[in-house]
C-alpha cells in the first residue's frame, strides 16, 4: 500500500460562512486505490499559494511512501531544508495529508481510526459552541449586544451544550498587544454578566479573546471577569510571547488557554513548562497531525493541563478532532460550530452524531465521513481573503470596538 495521487479541493461554505472563507481538503489515494481526506488549517498564503507547498510536501516527502509511515514523514517535512522548527505553512499542509493518511489505514483495516491513537477511552465527548447569531439576529449588531448572546446562550444550552464561547473584547489587529479600552472591559462584563444570567449554573462561561492584549491589558480584563467564574481565558496575548502568557496566568485564578495558533509540540511544549496555560486547544489540520498531536496531549498530561481540540474550520477536521478526543484522557471538551452547522454536516453526509450536547465516537472505518465531493466543488473560492484576517487599525479608544466574528459583513 503506497500514497500514489493528491488532489486539493478549495471549498467556500455558503453566508455566512461560519468555520472561515474557505476550507482546504486534501484527497490521497493510495496505488491500490483507497482513499483518504484530510484537512489544511492553515492560513498565512492564500489557498492557490498553500495548494502549492500542499503538492510539494506530498512529493517530496510522502508519494510513494506507506501511509503507515507517519513518524517518517513527519520527520522529513519537519526537517526539510535544514530547519527542524515548526513552520506553520509546511506544517499545515503535513497535517492535513497526515490525517488523510489515518483515513487510509482506517479504510484498509476497516477500524475507526481512535482504534489506532489508543483506543476508546472516552464514550461521549463533551462538546461547546461558539455563540453565532440566530435568524433574527442583526449584523454586526448582534456582536456587541449582550442580551442578544443572552439569549441565544439559552438556546444552546436547552440543546444540551455545557459550555459555550464569545469575545466580545475585540478588536483583533495587526498591532497587538493592546490595552483593552475601558469600554471593552465594560462591554466584557456585560456579556458575562447576561450569559451567567441566562445560563445559571448550567452551563460554563468560555471567554474568548485571540492575542490582543499587552500583559496589563490582559489582566485588567482577566480581573474584571472573575466574579462570573468563566471557565477559561483564550489566548489573552499574543501566542509567540509564553513569558507574558505565564505572567497572566499567574495573576487571574481564570484558567488560560491557547494553542489554535501553535504548531507541533515544539511550540506547546513551552507554554507547559512556563506555566502558560493549563488548557491546549490544538487543531489538529495544523498542529502537526493526529500522532503529533497525540504526542502534544501527552505531554499534556505530565503537567496536569488539559486538551480542548479548536475548531474554526470544515468538517474534515472537525472529524479528525473527535477521534482525537476519543483516545485522550484527558480531554477537557471539543470544539463545535454549533451541532455542525448544515454545509458541514450536508458535505460529510450527516456522519457526526450528537447526544444531548455531547459528541458519540463513530465506529465506521477511518474517519467515519462520507465526503460530498461533487458538493464541494460545487462551492469554490473565488474570493482574494485569506481564511481569517486581523485589522490594520489600531484599538479605537473614542468610537466603539466592534469585532465582527469569524465571517465580517461585506461592505
Amino acid at each position: 500500500m503506497k500514497l500514489a495521487d493528491l488532489d486539493i479541493i478549495v471549498t467556500a461554505p455558503p453566508a455566512p460562512g461560519w468555520g472561515g472563507r474557505y476550507w482546504i481538503f486534501v484527497k490521497l489515494t493510495t496505488a491500490c486505490g483507497i482513499i483518504g481526506w484530510g484537512e489544511v488549517y492553515a492560513s498565512a498564503v492564500g489557498p492557490e499559494a498553500m495548494g502549492a507547498v500542499i503538492r510539494d510536501v506530498f512529493a517530496r516527502h510522502m508519494e510513494g511512501e506507506s501511509p503507515e509511515n507517519i513518524e517518517l514523514m513527519f520527520r522529513r517535512a519537519y526537517s526539510a531544508g535544514f530547519t527542524q522548527r515548526p513552520d506553520p505553512t509546511v506544517i499545515g499542509a503535513f497535517s492535513g495529508l497526515e490525517i488523510a493518511c489515518w483515513d487510509i489505514l482506517g479504510k484498509a483495516r476497516e477500524r475507526p481510526v481512535w482504534a489506532f491513537l489508543g483506543g476508546k477511552t472516552n464514550e461521549r465527548l463533551r462538546a461547546y459552541t461558539y455563540l453565532y447569531p440566530g435568524a433574527d439576529n442583526a449584523l454586526p449588531d448582534f456582536w456587541g449586544d449582550a442580551q442578544a448572546a443572552a439569549t441565544v446562550a439559552a438556546q444552546r444550552v436547552a440543546e444540551g451544550f455545557t459550555a459555550i464561547k464569545f469575545d466580545p473584547a475585540g478588536p483583533y489587529t495587526i498591532r497587538s498587544g493592546h490595552q483593552p479600552s475601558m469600554r471593552d472591559i465594560a462591554r466584557s462584563v456585560e456579556f458575562c454578566a447576561a450569559i451567567r444570567a441566562a445560563v445559571g449554573t448550567k452551563a460554563d462561561l468560555l471567554f474568548g479573546t485571540h492575542g490582543q492584549f499587552s500583559t496589563g491589558g490582559a489582566i485588567r480584563m482577566a480581573k474584571a471577569l472573575e466574579p462570573y467564574q468563566p471557565l477559561w481565558f483564550e489566548e489573552p496575548v499574543p501566542p509567540d510571547n509564553v513569558n507574558a502568557m505565564a505572567r497572566v496566568a499567574a495573576a487571574t485564578s481564570i484558567p488560560v488557554a491557547t494553542g489554535e495558533r501553535l504548531s507541533t509540540k515544539a511550540e506547546f511544549a513551552p507554554i507547559l513548562r512556563n506555566g502558560a496555560a493549563t488548557i491546549l486547544q490544538p487543531a489538529t489540520g495544523r498542529s502537526g497531525g493526529l500522532w503529533e498531536t497525540k504526542k502534544i496531549a501527552a505531554m499534556a498530561e505530565v503537567y496536569n493541563a488539559q486538551v480542548a481540540p479548536h475548531l474554526y474550520a470544515g468538517p474534515i477536521e472537525w472529524a479528525a478532532n473527535v477521534h482525537l478526543a476519543t483516545t485522550l484522557p484527558n480531554l477537557l471538551m471539543v470544539e463545535t460550530i454549533e451541532t455542525g452547522g448544515a454545509f458541514h454536516r450536508a458535505l460529510i453526509g450527516d456522519t457526526i452524531r450528537f447526544d444531548n450536547g455531547y459528541l458519540v465516537p463513530p465506529d465506521g472505518p477511518g474517519l467515519g465521513i462520507e465526503v460530498d465531493e461533487p458538493l464541494a466543488r460545487a462551492h469554490p473560492f473565488t474570493g482574494s481573503g485569506l481564511h481569517l484576517e486581523m485589522q490594520e487599525a489600531p484599538c479605537d479608544y473614542h468610537s466603539e470596538n466592534l469585532f465582527e466574528g469569524g465571517a465580517p459583513v461585506k461592505r
